[in-house]
């Protein structure tokens, strides 16, 4: 799988609103065939800073990138942001979260 994480600084006017803004790209990105998950947080030490952790099979980053959505969301979104998000993306083996065994929690 592709696995991206994105940090995206929002102008203070619009960091309430930020999750309705990005509302529609959101849904639309889930539904994508290729989408193996697309999931917003907001920073606990940056309040104006949402991160997003996404991933896609190998083979549907092409027509992300390319959807209509992806295009409203490039001609939109910069109005919104303080600057250039940050990015980090991996090609991994799997399309699924792993358990984090350090801190295994049994049943009760």
């Amino acid at each position: 799988m592709i696995f991206i994480c994105v940090k995206w600084r929002v102008k203070p006017e619009y960091v309430d609103q930020w999750i309705d803004l990005t509302r529609e790209f959101t849904e639309a990105t889930r539904a994508e065939s290729g989408n193996l998950f697309f999931d917003w947080s907001r920073s606990i030490d940056n309040p104006d800073e949402f991160v997003l952790i996404e991933a896609f099979k190998e083979d549907a980053a092409e027509a992300h990138v390319t959807s209509e959505h992806f295009k409203r969301a490039q001609a939109t979104f910069p109005a919104y942001l303080v600057e250039t998000p940050l990015i980090r993306n991996v090609v991994m083996p799997g399309d699924h979260w792993d358990r984090l065994g350090e801190f295994e929690v049994s049943a009760s």
